[in-house]
C-alpha cells in the first residue's frame, strides 16, 4: 500500500535499511515474522535485548501507519509487538519515521525493544 505522509515528511524511503530487510536484500537475525511484522535483532543494540519491530508496510511514521495501514495490518502488528518473547516489564518501544528508529520515540509501544 502506497503511503501518504504528512505534508511535512518525506516520501516513503523504499531504498531505506528496514525496507531492504524487509525485502530480503539486507540480512537480519529473525526473532519473529508473520504477515503483518518482521521482528529481528538490532546489529548496535543499546541494551542485552533489542529487538526491532518493523510493520510490513510502507508507511514514513506511526501517523502515517495509524491513517494509511489497514486495520488487519494495525492489529496484526501490535500482536505481534506485543508477544510474549519480544516484550516484558521496562521495555521501551520506539517508532521510526522514514527509516531512522529514533525519529518517533514513544515509550511502551514497537520499533526497538530494549532490555
Amino acid at each position: 500500500m502506497p503511503s501518504h505522509p504528512p505534508p511535512h515528511l518525506a516520501p516513503y524511503d523504499r531504498n531505506n535499511v528496514f525496507a531492504r530487510i524487509l525485502r530480503g536484500e539486507a540480512p537480519c537475525t529473525k526473532v519473529y515474522e508473520d504477515e503483518f511484522a518482521l521482528a529481528f535483532d538490532n546489529i548496535h543494540p543499546a541494551a542485552p535485548v533489542h529487538v526491532l519491530v518493523v510493520p510490513k508496510g510502507e508507511y514514513v511514521s506511526n501517523a502515517d501507519f495509524s491513517a494509511s495501514a489497514p486495520d488487519a495490518l494495525i492489529a496484526g502488528f501490535w500482536r505481534a509487538a506485543r508477544r510474549p518473547a519480544l516484550l516484558s516489564a521496562g521495555d521501551t518501544l520506539v517508532l521510526p519515521a522514514n527509516g531512522h528508529p529514533r525519529a518517533v520515540p514513544w515509550n511502551r509501544a514497537s520499533h526497538p525493544y530494549c532490555r
